[in-house]
């Protein structure tokens, strides 16, 4: 079988990923049939509504393969890797906007750009050992395939604290922050599918959901809010810094490891995000910072310290987090030109 399972089920369009070895990261061909299958669908009367799983307990999917993008960034060929997020970041914008139910069950984790397949569904199924995240930042990138404005969505200053954390949601903390919708138990699932495949009606999911044990988040509500308000990274470094929790001593451990550069842009990304509420503008703004990372040492030095080496010491060109400036933040985020994004683009 295939890397992805692509088929029709009675009433539903089915797309399993089936990598789970390699906790069914994607690559560029699973992207492409992921397209063009919506691109189908989008106008078939016979498929009701999606579903979208995948093989294996431990992943929905970790994320995008990046052992391909680590060779070409370092062999010197940056235009390969944007070559992949230009086709990647439609498809995530046709999830976004398709125009039928979308059922995705999110076992185990779910990062980076499987959160770009998964949690741009309209009924988003979490169960007991689910793990949500954008750890983009830990590798020299920001929160992308439209998770910025997921993180933007989120209530209060969530969003701002796992994009510059990667902080990993369990499934009542993936309700609460939006990156989820529904709670069932995984050993339910089976029959769910079934019911759906039989009648393509979605209301089977709200009928068997359920209330996700308690999580973490809540306990810190008060405290995120209050240290992530800030206007920029440094204004969150700060409030940290000033404050003797426990909390803030976890959090700064947290932000110190990744990349500076990355957290700063991030913070802005989720700040532009949450004034225009547009998945299309997020994207193209996410777009502008990944187009020039590709180039840009921290990305290479961040794969290479966390997949390739995973000696967890990455060399960032900003030696802490409070260095990138205002500045640096535009340069990374400003128009592209000609170079710019085309969304419209199909597989």
């Amino acid at each position: 079988m295939s890397d992805i399972f692509i088929r029709k089920t009675g009433r539903c369009g089915r797309i399993t990923l089936n990598r789970p070895a390699a906790l069914n990261a994607l690559t560029l061909p699973m992207i492409e049939a992921i397209g063009a299958a919506l691109a189908e669908w989008k106008d078939d009367a016979d498929v009701a509504m999606l579903v979208i799983d995948a093989e294996g307990e431990k992943a929905f999917c970790a994320g995008g393969d990046i052992a391909d993008i680590y060779d070409a960034l370092k062999s010197g060929r940056p235009e390969e890797a944007r070559e992949f997020w230009r086709r990647e970041y439609p498809v995530n914008l046709a999830l976004f906007d398709f125009p039928k139910p979308v059922a995705s069950f999110l076992q185990g984790f779910t990062m980076g750009g499987g959160v770009g397949v998964g949690c741009h569904a309209s009924h988003r199924i979490v169960c007991e050992n689910s793990r949500i995240a954008m750890p983009e930042c830990s590798i020299g990138l920001v929160p992308d395939v439209g998770g910025s404005l997921l993180l933007a969505r989120a209530p209060g200053r969530l969003g701002e604290y796992m994009g510059t954390t990667g902080y990993r949601m369990g499934p009542d903390d993936a309700i609460v922050a939006g990156f989820a919708d529904y709670y069932v138990p995984v050993a339910q699932w089976p029959e769910l599918i079934r019911q759906l495949e039989s009648t393509g009606d979605w209301t089977h999911v709200d009928q068997m959901s359920m209330r996700a044990p308690t999580g973490e988040l809540a306990e810190f509500r008060d405290e995120i809010d209050r240290t992530f308000a800030g206007e920029t990274l440094r204004d969150i470094l700060a409030a940290l810094e000033n404050d003797d929790s426990q909390f803030a001593q976890d959090t700064l451990k947290k932000i110190n490891r990744n990349a500076p550069l990355a957290m700063a842009c991030a913070v802005e990304l989720i700040h532009r995000a949450r004034s225009r509420d547009d998945m299309a503008a997020a994207l193209v703004s996410e777009y502008r910072f990944a187009h020039r990372i590709a180039a840009h040492g921290d990305f290479q030095e961040g794969i290479r310290a966390s997949v390739i080496d995973k000696d967890k010491s990455p060399n960032w060109a900003h030696k802490s987090p409070g260095e990138p400036t205002m500045v640096d933040v535009a340069n990374m985020l400003m128009p592209l030109g000609e170079d710019e994004i085309d969304l419209e683009r199909t597989s």
